[in-house]
């Protein structure tokens, strides 16, 4: 198995799904009237220094004033400052830095108000979108991030990626770069460099000086605040930033876009261009593979595990919360300590998961089963932290408090993405919400297989709504035929007319109801 990338474009708006062996992992959405993005870097004005918060509020032409602290200038924020002054006056006649002048770096432990003061015209980049009633978080350090490598002007330094180990690849890349780099440009090799040939990694250096000249023309007489250059679109950085050796096809159902991600790939992975595929059936991309029912599964306040146990997500103002429940279901395991170990590292895997899909940031606090064993509690914190490796999002995992609680913080770049999941009543005039039909199937399905394979019961009868006594049991084969295949158990299924939509209840041979 490996990873594919669906990109659904309607109306106006792209969705890119990333799904691993067929398990959705990442969802990223993008509309062409978005704003501030991520990457995007702007000529902007100091309104206002506040030195009790050592920062100031600058202008970016956000409702709301965008917040640059003073850790977040950047050693060369010197250089940054008069390289933009000169652009915009024309005293600087090149954006390449071959016989600039380096100034010191500013002080770690310095005050914002001694290098920086209000109405001074400044060049930031967006480090944290707009969320909720804040404005942006910027950087004074712009970097432009490449398919191999990441660009940072008035550095004179090569550095590489972590998880490059091999220490004679790491000796080839440095060396390499150090030869190609033009001076004053410092390079941040990236893991997908690993194994790349000089002449790819020259013709990423090259367009990546091309967007920092893009940068130069257009500060030319910018009056802030201004937006001088504009991250990449979505799909071209997500390209960019996730595309691998192990991705087999990259799905698309639009021509147009998939004209686009063609010619993205034939220039920073020509090898890869025949994965790129055309979807041309008329069923919704998203729905003919599987998308759509995993984005009701996956953004819903409750989430199903496949155990039949299940999570309970709850946001607040200041973090979110998230509880494990067994459900009624032990497992068939005699020993409860094992059961919920095996639970938490079952939900573990899955709320790293739920982390980077809805891209939950902050602090989030997870309420475990509990666990009275040491060595299990360590097992359980090992196994979340070991989950959120791929996560590229800063984060750090604390170990279990005393009451079973892990906490755990996650960068937030991006506002959270947020799906209603809820759909009207179809019973009920259009007047109230029910949560995911589809989810119910999964949901009778798991408690089903907990009584017919795991107790081993038999002669049970399910009362659920006419409309979903319908679904199982309409046409050949039908759903409740392939339940009988499943288990070589008979489940008689009874319309209930007194029933709501989605409330079903199973009974057994004496007509007694079973608690699942």
């Amino acid at each position: 198995m490996g990873v594919d990338l669906i990109i659904r474009s309607k109306e106006g708006a792209s969705a890119i799904a990333v799904v691993r062996d067929k398990l959705l992992m990442e969802l990223h959405r993008e509309r062409s009237e978005r704003g501030f993005a991520v990457g995007d870097v702007y000529l902007a004005k100091v309104r206002k220094v506040a030195p009790g918060l050592n920062a100031a509020f600058v202008e970016v032409g956000h409702e709301k004033d965008a917040f640059l602290h003073y850790y977040d200038l950047g050693p060369q924020y010197r250089n940054s400052y008069k390289f933009a002054k000169g652009a915009v006056s024309g005293t600087v006649k090149s954006s390449l830095l071959d016989d600039w002048r380096l100034d010191p770096d500013i002080t770690k432990e310095g005050k914002l108000p001694d290098v920086v003061s209000a109405s001074q015209s400044i060049l930031v980049q967006i480090a944290k979108e707009p969320i909720s009633t804040k404005g942006p978080r910027l950087t004074a350090e712009v970097t432009l991030p490449g398919r191999y490598m990441v660009l940072v002007p008035f550095i004179n330094k090569v550095s590489i990626s972590s998880r490059i180990t091999d220490e004679t690849e790491r000796k080839r890349l440095k060396a390499l770069m150090q030869g190609i780099r033009p001076k004053n440009f410092g390079i941040i090799i990236r893991t997908n460099a690993e194994g790349r040939s000089t002449e790819d990694l020259e013709a990423d250096l090259k367009s990546l000086l091309q967007r920092w000249d893009q940068i130069f023309r257009n500060l030319r007489n910018a009056i802030p605040p201004k937006k001088v250059l504009g991250e990449v679109d979505r799909t071209s950085a997500v390209l960019r930033d996730v595309l691998n050796k192990e991705f087999t096809s990259i799905v698309v159902d639009d021509e147009l876009v998939y004209e686009e991600v063609r010619d993205t790939l034939g220039k920073i992975a020509p090898d890869r261009v025949g994965i790129v595929k055309l979807y041309k059936g008329k069923l919704d991309i998203f729905d003919n593979y599987g998308v759509n029912k995993q984005i009701k599964q996956a953004f819903g306040r409750q989430v199903l595990l496949p155990s039949g146990a299940y999570l309970i997500v709850e946001k607040t103002e200041a973090m979110h919360v998230i509880d494990v429940n067994s459900g009624s279901r032990k497992g068939g395991r005699s020993d409860q300590e094992e059961n919920a170990l095996a639970i938490n590292l079952e939900a573990a895997k899955e709320i790293a998961r739920l982390l980077r899909l809805r891209d939950m940031g902050g602090i989030v606090a997870i309420d475990f089963i509990d666990l009275y064993e040491p060595e299990n509690r360590r097992t359980l914190h090992k196994a979340l932290k070991d989950a959120m490796e791929d996560d590229k999002a800063k984060h750090n995992v604390l170990p279990p408090s005393k009451f079973g609680v892990i906490e755990l913080t996650r960068q937030r770049v991006r506002p959270e993405t947020e799906i209603d999941t809820s759909e009207a009543c179809p019973t009920c005039g259009g007047t109230g919400e029910v949560s995911a039909p589809v989810l119910i199937v999964d949901e009778i399905e798991n408690a089903l297989n907990y009584l017919l394979s795991e107790k081993d019961m038999s002669g049970v009868s399910l009362h659920v709504h006419p409309f979903v006594a319908a679904y199982f049991t309409k046409g050949l084969p039908n759903i409740q035929w392939k339940w009988w295949w499943r288990w070589k158990k008979w489940v008689k299924v009874v319309p209930q007319g007194s029933s709501r939509y989605l409330e079903f209840h199973i009974l057994d041979s004496a007509g007694k109801e079973l608690a699942v």
